[in-house]
């Protein structure tokens, strides 16, 4: 028999009579799973009672195989199993009950779809046979969930539940990453059968659509166009985005920008896929990109997108993006990003890494030795004369200040993850990140109280590694009772808020384009005290930082503690982010603010009004 067509080995526990919830788990565990995320309830109970089981008989040495993590929220499920899917790689799951438990995951569910992050969520449902009679605890969860997710099944025959279980983890992983939902009613968690150990559902045509990218690689002819452009190329420029770090590129990304000697920027959420620390890498671009980053753009004369989409946040204008490039190269997973925003001259719909791998290979063997000497020397000029600078002779506690001793700590080592607003910004900003998978935050949905949860998340994906929280006051009261959470699980979490008693970013629109009238954003009598909280809730270091003189040596002494940290700190409340173009704008209006030289002065684009996106 051809090796090809050898039959594998059955399943260890085919043909066992199992529960519906006990075939759920026992697919997790051939799934890989390590840890769930989850809150209880009616109508997932005996799913959760089959994780306890389960854990009690495979328990080596007191560590139980696959723990259940149980939030304040399921929100907070949600983005822990987001997190722990962002910084492994791996997928995220969260189980969850019926009605108000689905419900409240909504938002990590349209979170993940927007920023391609996979996690499978098991939804607990009433019984079938009450299923549209507005019962206890009941959400139409195909409905809710089937307009934000990657897709969602209903389980209502029984006999297919395993085949669904594990088709939910093919589809999340596969092709463009992204959330999938399966609804099980308690009815079909309390039926039995046989387990098969193997089977998964018919879905033909994505499967199709599947094989046609995995299948489509660069061939000789394409590669010769693709370095026959670059030849006639002299500013050439990387444009990496999220899809790189979702498709595991770095590698490849980072050996073909070395080898061709190509300069590169990224997105927020390509952060990481380049070496920030590198020469080459100008770091982010976009409406709050480094200077340097957005001026390069402008000055290239051929734009290489990679497993970027164009997105307003990065192409604000986007005729007036990279205006000076001659052709754009766009490598993507998804055709349906090719040509959405920008016209490509050259494109490629397949898996990155093969294709960037099969680039850098030509071109070693086609001897491509461009000489970009001079672009590189404009790029080291363009990183000195624009680079980051904010007010370093204030008095008060600048948070530029404070990212970027904590990143002269950490060394662009540690997984951070942040909330929305203003201190995204700076952590973005101010932050090197030297591998993948070390940044974490809510991007394309920009969803506050994203910060906390995800950090739990990533923790028990990386107990090997420093995970920091950097938040805002406004944005972790979103996730607060996850406080107690990291406490609960003695997780070593490092939690800093940068305090500026309101909505930062929401103030900073307001007092640039609505003459400064702080409508419900400033949050200065707000009685919370941070501090007394995180004690409240056990961490054993809970300080609050004032003086700017202070700021070194606590630091240290914060990322340092064995254990759950939490730190406030006090920073200036006039503290704006910038650079900022604002939307719908080009890069020649940028907003540099004070400390930022600007090539063209200040900016004397047409200023947004206030019906303009945010």
């Amino acid at each position: 028999m051809d090796v090809d067509t050898k039959m594998k080995p059955a399943h260890t526990l085919a043909g066992t009579i199992m529960s519906g919830a006990e075939i759920i788990i026992q697919v997790l565990a051939d799934e890989g799973v390590r840890t769930i995320f989850g809150y209880s309830g009616g109508a997932i109970l005996p799913t959760y009672d089959a994780v306890f089981r389960y854990n009690e008989a495979h328990a080596s040495g007191g560590e139980e195989p696959m723990p259940l993590i149980v939030p304040a929220n399921e929100q907070g499920a949600g983005f822990m199993a987001a997190g722990y899917a962002r910084a492994s790689g791996g997928v995220g799951v969260a189980i969850v009950t019926s009605g108000p438990g689905a419900t409240n995951c909504v938002t990590p569910v349209r979170d993940c779809m927007a920023d391609s992050v996979p996690i499978v969520l098991i939804c607990g449902q009433v019984p079938r046979a009450a299923i549209g009679t507005d019962a206890f605890q009941e959400a139409p969860v195909t409905a809710v969930m089937g307009s934000v997710a990657k897709h969602v099944f209903l389980i209502t025959d029984p006999e297919s539940l395993e085949s669904t279980v594990r088709t939910a983890f093919e589809i999340a992983r596969t092709g463009r990453p992204g959330p999938v939902v399966v609804d099980i009613p308690k009815d079909v968690q309390n039926w039995e059968g046989a387990f098969q150990g193997e089977g998964s559902l018919p879905v033909p045509g994505y499967r199709h659509r599947l094989a046609e990218v995995e299948s489509n690689t660069l061939g000789d002819d394409q590669c010769a166009e693709f370095f026959s452009m670059l030849a006639e190329s002299k500013r050439p420029l990387i444009y990496a985005g999220g899809g790189v770090i979702n498709g595991n590129a770095s590698d490849a990304l980072r050996a073909f920008s070395k080898t061709f000697g190509l300069p590169g920027v990224t997105t927020l959420m390509g952060l990481g896929g380049l070496d920030t620390t590198e020469p080459l890498c100008l770091h982010m671009l976009g409406m709050h990109g480094t200077a340097h980053a957005n001026y390069a753009v402008e000055d290239c004369d051929l734009l290489i997108a990679v497993g970027a989409r164009f997105d307003d946040r990065v192409a604000g204008d986007p005729p007036e993006f990279a205006p000076k490039a001659r052709h754009v190269f766009h490598l993507d997973i998804d055709p349906a990003e090719i040509h959405k925003v920008k016209e490509a001259d050259w494109h490629h719909v397949g898996i990155l890494k093969g294709a960037l791998e099969a680039l850098t290979e030509y071109g070693r063997r086609a001897d491509f030795n461009a000489d970009f000497s001079a672009w590189h020397a404009e790029v080291a000029e363009l990183k000195t004369t624009y680079a980051l600078n904010y007010d370093r002779e204030s008095d008060l506690i600048q948070p530029h200040y404070i990212i970027e001793t904590m990143n002269r700590i950490t060394q662009g080592k540690a997984i951070i993850s942040t909330g929305v607003g203003q201190h995204q910004m700076w952590a973005a900003q101010y932050s090197d990140f030297r591998e993948p998978r070390l940044w974490l935050t809510s991007g394309s949905m920009g969803t506050m109280g994203f910060g906390l949860p995800a950090a739990i998340g990533a923790q028990f994906a990386r107990p090997d590694k420093l995970v920091i929280d950097v938040d805002g006051d406004a944005s972790i009261r979103m996730n607060l009772g996850e406080f107690e959470t990291v406490t609960t699980y003695d997780l070593p979490i490092k939690i800093i808020v940068l305090n500026n008693f309101g909505d930062g970013m929401v103030m900073q629109w307001q007092r640039l384009f609505f003459k400064g009238r702080l409508s419900a954003s400033d949050k200065s009598l707000r009685k919370k005290n941070f501090v007394k909280t995180a004690r409240a809730d056990g961490f054993e270091y809970a300080k609050r930082l004032d003086q700017k003189e202070d700021v070194p040596t606590v630091l240290e002494e914060f990322l340092s503690f064995d254990g759950p940290a939490f730190l406030e700190v006090i920073i200036d409340t006039q503290a704006h982010v910038y650079p900022m173009v604002g939307p719908g704008l080009s890069y020649r209006d940028m907003i540099t603010g004070e400390f930022i030289p600007n090539r063209y002065g200040p900016g004397k684009g047409h200023e947004p009004d206030p019906s303009e996106m945010f």
